[in-house]
């Protein structure tokens, strides 16, 4: 990827950012935004993990409720601000990720899959069961950020749903930024020679285990804020943020957008976050229809929505 591609991608994702309000019929569609961009967030994450380095989790989305529940419990029990807990919840993921990653990832295939979908359906297990803590299937409530407050005192009126649009592009936009600066680095460059062929990327002096970690944790990272900002946003979380569904459900759009490409990754969460809301008329043939999307899209484009696309108007282009 040639830095002029970088940036281009960035530009591209930054300008549909600021010019989507500008189409918004009301305040309803800032929030529906704002939640694409934390999924979207997510699932750069894990584009790091299987686009680049090629392994495979099914149960990210328990880094997701680590990152929400840190914004719920840590201002509450250790009076922690607000607007710290999302760091918290990303250092606890990323020393968690760190230490189940080193058993987990030596397992390949199916059995990484299995062992992943454990893990996640082993966090909602405890923020499901700990009521006493975490307020059980209930949930619990979030403490406010405080943020808007302070650009009110500044003269910045802002509604909910336009400061989290504000906030969530932003974040969404830096880890954006991140990924494809890591794509060209040595360490992105060692990542994506595994998903090649782990045999030959060790021949050629890659540290397997090591770069495995790696996109593991940094996934882990990108969750981890997403869920905080999810529940920062909705000022209220269940143990549902950490779900089997969830997680699946973010696999799903790195797949359905382009598994490889970050704006790939942003477009599938895009339309899977907006199918359900343009779909609510068909209530009854919601999850039909999503999955006959699905189907389609592996069959006629099975590199994602995305790549295939560019790659047939190269090809119209030649």
């Amino acid at each position: 990827m040639t830095w002029r591609n970088k940036w281009l991608q960035l530009a591209i994702l930054a300008i549909a950012i600021a010019v989507l309000p500008l189409f918004f019929p009301s305040g309803y569609y800032y929030r529906v935004g704002a939640l694409i961009f934390v999924n979207a967030l997510a699932v750069v994450g894990l584009v790091i993990l299987i686009g680049y380095a090629g392994q495979i989790s099914l149960g990210h989305a328990g880094f997701a409720g680590i990152g929400a529940y840190a914004c719920a419990l840590a201002p509450e029990h250790l009076g922690l601000h607000p607007a710290l807990s999302p760091v918290l919840g990303a250092v606890v993921s990323g020393v968690l990720a760190l230490l189940i990653g080193r058993p987990i990832l030596r397992l390949k295939g199916y059995y990484l899959a299995v062992a992943t979908l454990g893990f996640g359906i082993l966090v909602s297990m405890v923020l499901t069961n700990e009521r006493a803590l975490t307020g059980g299937p209930d949930g619990m409530q979030v403490a406010d950020l405080g943020l808007r407050a302070v650009l009110r005192d500044l003269g910045w009126r802002l509604s909910g749903g336009e400061f989290w649009y504000g906030a969530s592009g932003i974040v969404l936009v830096l880890g954006a930024w991140i990924a494809l600066n890591l794509f060209d680095s040595p360490t992105g460059r060692a990542m994506r020679a595994l998903h090649g062929s782990e045999v030959a990327a060790a021949t050629v002096g890659v540290d397997v285990a090591r770069q495995k970690l790696r996109a593991f944790v940094i996934s882990a990272v990108y969750a981890s804020v997403a869920g905080s900002l999810l529940a920062l946003q909705n000022g209220y979380i269940t143990p549902d943020v950490a779900g089997f569904l969830h997680s699946v459900e973010m696999v799903t759009m790195a797949v359905l957008g382009g598994v490889g490409s970050v704006l790939g990754a942003t477009l599938g969460a895009a339309i899977l976050t907006l199918l359900p809301q343009v779909l609510t008329v068909f209530a009854e043939y919601e999850q039909l229809v999503l999955g006959a999307v699905m189907i389609l899209v592996m069959i006629f484009l099975p590199q994602g929505l995305l790549p295939s696309i560019a790659r047939r108007l190269r090809g119209r282009d030649e």
